[in-house]
């Protein structure tokens, strides 16, 4: 798609050179931020024609990846967080433009507010302005014109991504993340559908392929029907989202009292997974209560874990664990050494100082591809001992979900495949590398975009990064590495856990990362010096068996290397005294969860 910056000026009746309000226009959509980031018709806003159209290039990235960056700038670009000067539409140009072409906006218009600031005028005038610009870049008609929605809104294992903020302004300087699978979904009440003719009466089944669905055959000459009535309609309510529950009038919907030869009303015809279940006829209200219960339970079972005593695990993971931490970022330039006076690394560098003084809402993100390229043309041939201040100043930026979903949606992820290229063990690497990449990749989960990558199977190369990465340090000698890899896993495992909390299906096959689950019981069985060590490796052992298929080759692997005689010899050790997850993993879970 062609990239295109539509430049507004407002400054009419305003003495001053000029006000710029810019829109990053593509595949067909124009882009601005106003009340909130608006998707407009190119053109149709109350801004009128732009002064100018700059060509910024062509972005091969997906519609879906870039829905997805969207929907994660949601919670920066709120209403209230809009500043004439400092936060203002040119800032999102500014983060698009980087993201999607790797240019950033023509300078004379980022610099001006920072240019006219400076001035006497700008200092005595700064407060009329703002006021007088934001009535007009975020009054209703200031953004009249056609809305679209061309990129589909982001979700992940099925459900819509709402952003978490409720358009509240954030004035934090790190905004805290959430896993997009992370809330409990709250089930609409359950309603009876009315199929008008054979092809909506397909669409519902089709729908409910995955679940069950139950059709009454009635007719409005049919008193007997009416008595289950009520009944029915609260079947639907309670069932929720977990049943689809139809009703057809015989008598005005023929297509359909053809196709299935209704002979007597009332007549119910249950599917189960998509295929037919049961049919009977009768208005026993008992029957049918008792048929529509099993069928839901039958296509929803509850799963066996959640009847033990399992407080650790039983509940929905919302944030994954992050490191955002700032160092005094002279002493790691210092360690950088003569790399850190190239352009782009002082360009990442006066980034992060920026956002750590005026907070991540007010800075723009920095020209990532030419730090990319850098990265990518230096990395190996700086001396081994600069290597992890390197990654730390990456993993100090990863913390803006800008960063992070940049290096998601990559060509290739050349960055990250620079820092853990298939030739590398990580397991003999020097512990601060371990840990400054360890900690990088945990800070990408701040990213919905980086979440939903490593949940494309067609991203094997970044599930075989974070295999390789996380078994290494899990067969490292120290113990703060097998601690950081635990809490890698953790945010792995985070995505599978939450689907099994509300009785779905797994999204993401941790069994094909046969090596790290390996890598990961043999550290438990191994551990004998930490306790804070021995509590991450259990968590991220917790996560992967519970509510897990019986017959996933973690339980057997828990098994031959018995896991469970390891616990019951380490409850007894001073230095893991009073450690819930000794109980709960070993007498709870693995003695009574399916493995023997």
């Amino acid at each position: 798609m062609d990239v295109e910056l539509y430049v507004y000026d407002l400054s009419r009746g305003v003495q001053i050179d000029a006000i710029y309000h810019t829109a990053v226009v593509f595949g067909g959509v124009e882009y601005f931020f106003g009340q909130g980031i608006h998707r407009k018709v190119p053109g149709s806003t109350h801004h009128g024609r732009p002064i100018k159209v700059v060509p910024m290039g062509r972005t091969e990235l997906p519609r879906e990846v870039i829905g997805e960056y969207l929907e994660s700038l949601e919670c920066i670009y709120t209403p209230e967080s809009y500043d004439l000067f400092l936060h203002n539409c040119n800032n999102l140009s500014q983060d698009l433009a980087v993201f999607l072409v790797g240019k950033s906006i023509p300078e004379e218009i980022s610099s001006l507010p920072e240019t006219f600031l400076r001035t006497p005028m700008g200092q005595m005038l700064r407060g009329q302005l703002d006021q007088s610009m934001r009535q007009m870049t975020q009054a209703p008609d200031a953004v009249a014109g056609q809305d679209v929605r061309p990129v589909p809104p982001a979700t992940s294992n099925g459900v819509h991504k709402a952003s978490p903020y409720n358009g509240t302004a954030v004035h934090h300087k790190h905004i805290q993340p959430v896993f997009s699978n992370g809330r409990y979904t709250k089930p609409q009440p359950g309603r009876v559908h009315y199929p008008q003719n054979v092809a909506e009466l397909d669409g519902l089944l089709k729908a409910a392929e995955d679940t069950c669905a139950a059709t009454f055959f009635t007719s409005a000459t049919c008193p007997p029907c009416k008595v289950v009535y009520p009944a029915y309609d609260q079947l639907a309510s309670e069932a929720a989202d977990k049943a689809t529950l139809i009703k057809v009038d015989v008598s005005k919907v023929y297509d359909i009292a053809t196709r299935y030869q209704v002979r007597v009303t009332p007549t119910f015809v249950t599917f189960l997974k998509g295929k037919k279940d049961q049919e009977w006829s009768g208005a026993h209200e008992e029957r049918l209560r008792g048929n529509i219960r099993l069928l839901v339970q039958m296509a929803s079972p509850q799963r066996p874990h959640t009847k033990l005593r399992l407080p650790s695990l039983q509940q929905k993971i919302q944030a994954p664990i992050m490191y955002t931490k700032v160092p005094p970022l002279e002493k790691l330039l210092s360690k950088i050494g003569k790399p850190a006076e190239d352009q782009p690394v002082r360009a990442l560098v006066e980034y992060v100082k920026s956002r750590e003084k005026n907070g991540m809402a007010e800075t723009p993100v920095t020209n990532l591809h030419s730090f990319s390229d850098w990265f990518a043309d230096n990395f190996s041939k700086l001396p081994p001992e600069v290597h992890f201040a390197v990654v730390d100043l990456l993993r100090i930026a990863s913390a803006d979900t800008r960063v992070s979903s940049f290096l998601a949606a990559e060509k290739g992820h050349r960055t990250l495949r620079s820092i853990v290229p298939d030739t590398k063990d990580f397991s003999s690497a020097p512990y601060n590398l371990q840990a400054v990449t360890v900690q990088l990749f945990c800070n990408l989960f701040g990213s919905t975009v980086f979440q939903d990558a490593v949940l494309d199977e067609s991203n094997s190369d970044l599930r075989s990064m974070i295999e390789r990465l996380v078994s290494g340090c899990l067969l490292a000698e120290h113990n703060n590495a097998r601690s950081l890899a635990a809490a890698l896993i953790y945010n792995l495992a985070a995505y599978d856990h939450n689907e099994r909390v509300e009785g779905k299906p797994d999204k993401l096959d941790m069994s094909s990362m046969g090596d790290l689950e390996a890598a990961l019981v043999d550290a438990i069985v191994k551990e004998r010096q930490n306790k804070e060590t021995l509590h991450s490796l259990l968590m991220a052992l917790g996560l992967l068996l519970y509510a897990g298929p019986a017959d996933s080759p973690i339980w057997d692997l828990c098994v031959a290397m018995d896991v469970r005689a390891s616990l019951k010899e380490k409850a007894k050790m001073e230095v893991f005294a009073k450690e819930p997850l000794i109980k709960e993993i070993g007498e709870e879970l693995l003695a009574k969860g399916g493995a023997s």
